[in-house]
């Protein structure tokens, strides 16, 4: 039966079981599947052609082919391409005009109704998922009255309800949130589940004892347990509301810092570096149901506050602080830390104190796997955490390592090692020179002045993910704060690599200067024909012309109302290969926040490649791509020019 909505509906009802592929040896272990179907989406062009998509799975049979068929009404579905398709993964219906209101499938060649998967064309060019806002208000009273409206923010995808399709997560962030750094009152923190049609599963109210802000809130949405159906995780408190309506702990607590004695008199203290701030009651670690948002189990977060002087200044020098600003630093990760199970990990602090916490969600329990702890300033491992994370298997054994920043966690909870580089604002590991065996870390540092014995650290450095050996460092004695990482230039080797400093240029792998470099410097993504990897800022998708040296637009979601997240980082809700072949999507809200915008090219392509939703580095990378400072999904192998296709490829 045909289906309304254009992501992952399967004619049968039945979706395609795929493992996430890894680098891992053989005979490592095989990580657990996710349900996927073929994904196919049908975009209406303005001329009134139809480009359709759909995905090629590691499970398909080498050399498959496809077949594109068309259905208007009750009339049988049409064959549209004259042979079977082996070339890619997408097709351009030019007769489309003559079938309006069609639905398209996509089956394997000679295979039998039904089809794989069926979609309704997008009329719009985009899918619009409409959202239900929350209502806006006023927290506090008085002078101290803080007004707010709610800003559609970052989001990730995940199966919540095991029919084999995404739905979306989205976190709701009041107008009054705050970055650590400052003191004053916030406003709840609301997570919705939506469908694609704009159905709305659950909201979450993480209520008044969690802050708003960019480093108090990281979601996890993720199939924990292998039962087909993603969990929802993320640290909650007292008057928490789950997706039934149901409250953690206990509602009468209010733990904000609003008020001093003076005098005897209590008085309010919005001037005070703790006025608004949590610094005191339980914080919890809570497990949801995708499914309905219910609260299935809650633990006392690990680690607990303990000393708020204790969690060191930047770079660990200094700078300790007792008004909860490196406190109340998290990050949060899924990792396979066996190689067949995903796990929890959800991380406390890093401009000193470090510590990292793995759980397991097996039979509706929350156990602890490991805890890491750098303890204290002493530590190699204490001061080298980033405003985000990554995931990867950096030696090869099928297990995942965390690498946090300038640091890696073993898949056991030891140190791998420290590179001793510091804090930083950025970070992309993958196999970025695929001359040289394993992955490779880029990322940004704060090496300036103000970091005492650290003057001339490097702002910016590669180094190898499997070792720590640094192979290149450069702008010593910088606080750099943008860095990324992608192919853009076929005439050398591997990715290039580059930084918001204008004068450092473009780097190639090995470290050398090969001209200018984009002024872009946020998000890639995989949009074209080509493959080269496009850049994304803001509502702009831009493709870099290696010759001229500089930006072509290829799309900007302005003209469509859309927005991007985050202030200045200007960051999108989501990217990530939701849907169609292995190109990526990216979601914007509008602008007035009532709908959640997903754009997928319409650009022909002849290469042909896995879902990059069945790389596990990859997809790691989308789970955690809300954290922090957000930062864009890697696979775990070179993609770009010259790439030696990954196993699965099923190229013919």
């Amino acid at each position: 039966m045909p289906s309304r909505f254009p992501l992952l509906l399967l004619a049968a009802g039945l979706p395609l079981l795929a493992g996430l592929r890894s680098s891992a040896p053989a005979g490592a272990p095989t990580a657990q599947p996710e349900r996927l179907g073929r994904g196919v989406v049908a975009i209406a062009q303005p001329d009134g052609k139809v480009f359709v998509s759909w995905r090629l799975l590691t499970t398909d049979a080498p050399g498959v082919a496809f077949d594109v068929y068309r259905q208007a009404g009750p009339a049988a579905a049409q064959k549209l391409n004259a042979r079977p398709l082996v070339a890619g993964t997408c097709f351009l219906d030019a007769t489309a005009r003559k079938a309006p209101a069609a639905t398209y499938s996509v089956r394997v060649a000679g295979r039998l109704p039904p089809a794989d998967a069926s979609a309704a064309a997008w009329a719009d060019g985009y899918l619009r998922v409409p959202l239900q806002p929350p209502p806006g208000g006023t927290v506090g009273t008085g002078p101290e009255a803080s007004p707010y409206a709610y800003t559609a923010n970052d989001a990730s995808a995940a199966d919540l309800d095991g029919d084999g399709q995404y739905e979306i997560v989205l976190k709701w962030e009041p107008t009054n949130a705050r970055d650590n750094s400052s003191s004053g009152l916030t406003s709840p923190v609301l997570l919705d589940a939506y469908r694609l049609d704009g159905t709305r599963l659950w909201r979450i109210d993480l209520g008044p004892n969690i802050r708003a802000g960019a480093h108090y809130t990281q979601f996890m949405a993720y199939d924990l347990d292998g039962d087909g159906q993603a969990e929802i995780a993320c640290k909650t408190a007292d008057g928490t509301v789950d997706g039934q309506g149901k409250i953690l702990g206990d509602a009468t607590k209010d733990y904000r810092s609003l008020t001093v004695l003076t005098d005897g008199m209590q008085v309010p203290t919005p001037r005070d570096a703790k006025y608004g701030r949590i610094l005191a009651g339980p914080e919890f670690l809570t497990v949801f149901s995708g499914r309905t948002g219910a609260a299935l189990a809650s633990v006392p977060y690990q680690p607990a506050r303990g000393n708020l002087g204790g969690w060191g200044g930047i770079g660990g020098n200094g700078g300790n602080d007792q008004y909860g600003n490196r406190v109340d630093r998290f990050l949060a990760a899924v990792a396979y830390l066996d190689g067949q199970h995903p796990s929890l990990v959800m991380c406390r602090g890093y401009y000193g104190r470090t510590v990292l916490a793995a759980w397991d969600w097996r039979g509706g329990q929350l156990t602890s796997r490991w805890v890491f702890d750098s303890k204290d300033g002493k530590s190699p491992f204490s001061g080298m955490g980033n405003h985000g994370l990554s995931v990867n298997d950096v030696d090869g054994d099928g297990r995942d390592e965390i690498v946090y920043g300038a640091m890696v966690v073993d898949d056991n909870g030891q140190g791998l090692y420290s590179t001793g580089l510091r804090h930083g604002d950025a970070l992309h590991v993958s196999d970025f020179d695929p001359a040289r065996p394993g992955l490779e870390a880029w990322g940004v540092h704060e090496n300036e002045e103000k970091v005492a014995g650290h003057e001339n650290g490097p702002g910016a450095a590669l180094y190898a993910a499997g070792s720590g050996q640094l192979l290149f460092v450069k702008l010593p004695g910088q606080d750099v704060g943008r860095g990324l990482a992608a192919d853009i230039d076929p005439r050398h080797p591997g990715a290039e690599l580059w930084t918001n400093v204008a004068e450092l240029g473009l780097l190639s792998c090995q470290g050398e200067r090969i001209g200018p470099a984009p002024r872009s410097v946020n998000f890639g993504l995989w949009w074209d024909g080509d493959l080269l990897r496009e850049l994304l800022t803001d509502t702009r998708v831009e493709k870099w012309d290696y010759q001229a040296g500089q930006l072509t637009r290829l799309l900007d979601g302005k003209a469509y109302g859309a927005a991007s997240c985050n202030g200045t980082k200007a960051t999108p809700c989501l990217t990530a290969d939701l849907l169609g072949d292995w190109r990526e999507e990216v979601v914007w809200r509008t602008a007035d926040n009532s709908a959640l915008l997903i754009f997928s090219t319409t650009i022909p392509t002849p290469h042909r490649l896995p879902t990059l939703m069945q790389d596990r580095a990859y997809r790691l990378g989308v789970a955690r791509e809300n954290v922090g400072y957000n930062q864009p999904p890697h696979p775990g192998y070179f993609l770009g020019e010259g790439m030696t296709p990954p196993v699965g490829s099923a190229a013919p």
